[in-house]
C-alpha cells in the first residue's frame, strides 16, 4: 500500500462480527489482493469467475428459468430413485420379517429389534468419516460408489444363514447408506436458490413413499407368488435380491449422470456452467471448498442451531425407528393378516409423498418451512393418538392413524433442507450435517427397543413414547424458529451501520453464516 493510501477505521461494533482476514482486508482497501491470492480459503465457485474479471454476469428471468429445468431434468430423477432405495433397502427387513426370516435364520426374543438397530449402528460409526470424505473427494463420484456398494451387501443378504451374519450384513449396509442423506443434501444446497431447496429437498425425500408403495407391492406379489407357486429359493431371498440388484444399476446410473458440481456438468456448456453458480450467488454460500476448517469446526461445535438440530433429530428419530421397522407388525396388531399388512402399508406411502411435495412447495412459497412443516407433525400425533385410544375392534380407525404418522418426516425434511440453507461455510455444514444424522442414527438405534416382545400385540408403552417425543420436538422447532428470526435481526442491524462495507465476491470466500453479514436465515 502507498503512503498517500488511507487506512479504513473499522468501529469495534462492526469489527468484532468480521473474520479477521476480512476486517484487515477492508481497512488496508485491498480485499481482492489480500484474500484472493489466498485461494484456498476460497469457495471453488471461484474458478468459474477467474477469466471473467470485472465482468458483469447477468441471469434473466428466461435464462434462469432454462437453467433451472435442464438441472432438474439431469439431477432430481434420478437422486429420487436413489433415495427411494435408500428407504427400500433398510426397510426390506420389515417385509421380510413376515415372509419368513425369523424362523429361517433362527431369529429369537428381541433379535429382531437389535437387527433394526444395527444398520444404525453401521451409519452412525461411519457418518462423521463419510462426511469428511464428502468434502474431501468428487461428491458426485463418491456417492455412486456408495451406492454400488450398498446395493452389493443388500444382495448378499440373501445368503445370511444365521442371526451373526445379518448382523455384520445390517452393519455394513448402515455403513454403505450413510453418505446418501448428507451427500444430496449438498448437492441441493450447490445447485439450487435457498427458495428452491426446500421443494427439492421435500421432492426426493418424498421417494420414502414411493419406496413403501412400491415395496410393498412388490413383497406382497412375491409372497404371494411363492405361496401358489413355491420358487427355488424363499421369498425374502428374492425381495433382497431383487432391491439390491436395482440399487446397482440405479449407481451405475448416477456415476455418470450427477457431477461434481457445476465446474464438471458434462450437460452443461461452459457458459452455462458459469451461469448455473451466478444464479445461486444469492445463497452466500459457495458450492463446495476441501479445505478442512479448524475454525469453522469450532464454531458449528459452539452454535447453539447445530444443537437444536441434533436433539430435534435425536428426539424425532426414536419414532420413526420403530415405526420404519415395526409398521407390518404393527399393522398385523390392528387385526389384518401378515399378507394384507404388505399391502394396507402402502396408503401410508402415498401420504408421505403429499405431504412432502406439499409442504416443500408451501414452506417456500410463503418463506416458512419451519410452521409449514409443524403441521406435518402435529398431524402425526393425532394419528398416533387414534392407535392408543380407539378401541381393538376398530380395525379401520385405527389403520388410518398409522396413515397420519407418515406425515411425521415434514419436519425432518424442513430441517435437512435448513442445513442446505442457513448453515454456510463447507467445513461447517458438513460438520452439521454430520451431527444431524449422527442424532438420526441414534434415535433410530432407540427406537425399535421400544418395542418390545412382551407389549404385543398393542405396543401401547412405545406408542405412548412416540407421541412424548414428538411432542418435545414441537417445542424444539419453536427454539429454532425463534432463534433464527433474532439472528436474522442482528445481521439486518449490522448492514444498516454506516461503517459497514460489502467485500467483491463476498458469497465465494467460503464464509460461515455468522462470519458473513450478508447472510440470511431461512424459517
Amino acid at each position: 500500500m502507498s503512503g498517500d493510501e488511507k487506512r479504513v477505521s473499522l468501529d469495534p461494533e462492526v469489527e468484532k462480527n468480521l473474520p479477521v482476514p476480512l476486517a484487515d482486508a477492508i481497512r488496508s482497501g485491498s480485499v481482492s489482493e489480500d484474500i484472493l491470492k489466498h485461494s484456498h480459503d476460497a469457495d471453488e465457485a471461484m474458478k468459474a469467475f477467474a477469466s471473467h474479471q470485472g465482468q458483469v454476469i447477468e441471469i434473466d428471468e428466461a435464462t434462469n428459468k432454462r437453467l433451472l429445468r435442464r438441472i432438474d431434468w439431469n439431477l432430481i430423477p434420478v437422486m429420487c430413485i436413489v433415495y427411494g432405495l435408500n428407504y427400500l433397502d433398510k426397510t426390506t427387513i420389515s417385509y421380510a420379517s413376515i415372509m419368513g426370516i425369523k424362523k429361517d435364520i433362527g431369529l429369537v426374543g428381541d433379535d429382531y429389534q437389535w437387527l433394526g438397530s444395527m444398520f444404525y449402528f453401521g451409519y452412525l460409526a461411519w457418518e462423521y468419516p463419510t462426511n469428511r470424505l464428502l468434502q474431501r473427494l468428487p461428491i458426485g463420484k463418491y456417492s455412486a460408489g456408495c451406492i454400488i456398494a450398498w446395493g452389493t451387501v443388500l444382495c448378499c443378504f440373501a445368503a445370511v444363514k444365521n442371526f451373526q451374519g445379518a448382523v455384520a450384513i445390517r452393519f455394513m449396509l448402515g455403513v454403505c447408506e450413510a453418505a446418501v442423506t448428507p451427500g444430496f443434501a449438498l448437492i441441493t444446497s450447490q445447485w439450487y436458490t435457498r427458495k428452491e431447496q426446500g421443494t427439492r429437498t421435500g421432492i426426493w425425500f418424498s421417494f420414502n413413499g414411493f419406496a413403501q408403495i412400491f415395496g410393498g407391492l412388490v413383497a406382497f406379489a412375491i409372497s404371494t407368488g411363492t405361496l401358489k407357486h413355491p420358487a427355488a429359493i424363499e421369498s425374502w431371498k428374492i425381495v433382497f435380491l431383487l432391491t439390491g440388484l436395482l440399487t446397482v444399476s440405479v449407481g451405475i446410473i448416477f456415476w455418470f449422470t450427477v457431477p461434481d458440481n457445476q465446474l464438471n456438468a458434462r450437460w452443461l456448456s461452459a457458459d452455462d456452467r458459469v451461469l448455473a453458480i451466478e444464479r445461486i450467488r444469492i445463497n452466500q454460500q459457495g458450492v463446495g471448498n476441501k479445505h478442512f476448517k479448524w475454525y469453522q469446526f469450532r464454531e458449528a461445535l459452539l452454535d447453539p442451531m447445530t444443537w437444536a438440530f441434533f436433539l430435534y433429530a435425536l428426539i424425532a428419530d426414536i419414532p420413526n425407528g420403530g415405526i420404519s421397522n415395526f409398521f407390518s407388525t404393527l399393522i398385523v396388531s390392528f387385526g389384518y393378516t401378515p399378507q394384507q399388512s404388505l399391502l394396507y402399508g402402502t396408503p401410508g406411502g402415498v401420504v408421505e409423498i403429499v405431504t412432502l411435495i406439499a409442504g416443500g412447495w408451501l414452506g417456500d412459497r410463503y418463506g416458512n418451512r419451519i410452521l409449514v412443516s409443524g403441521f406435518g407433525l402435529i398431524t402425526a400425533i393425532i394419528g398416533m393418538a387414534l392407535i392408543v385410544g380407539l378401541p381393538l375392534g376398530n380395525n379401520s380407525g385405527r389403520l388410518a392413524g398409522y396413515y397420519l404418522t407418515q406425515a411425521s418426516p415434514m419436519p425432518f425434511v424442513a430441517f435437512l433442507s435448513l442445513i442446505s440453507s442457513n448453515f454456510a461455510g463447507y467445513t461447517k455444514k458438513t460438520t452439521v450435517a454430520a451431527l444431524y444424522l449422527i442424532g438420526y442414527c441414534v434415535g433410530n438405534i432407540i427406537g425399535p427397543q421400544a418395542f418390545r416382545p412382551g407389549d404385543a400385540p398393542r405396543y401401547v408403552p412405545a406408542e405412548i413414547t412416540i407421541i412424548a417425543c414428538w411432542c418435545v420436538c414441537l417445542v424444539l422447532m419453536a427454539f429454532i424458529y425463534t432463534y433464527s428470526k433474532r439472528q436474522n435481526s442482528k445481521k439486518a442491524m449490522l448492514r444498516a451501520h454506516s461503517q459497514y462495507v460489502r467485500l467483491e465476491n463476498q458469497e465465494w470466500l467460503d464464509l460461515t453464516d455468522r462470519e458473513n453479514p450478508e447472510f440470511v436465515y431461512t424459517l
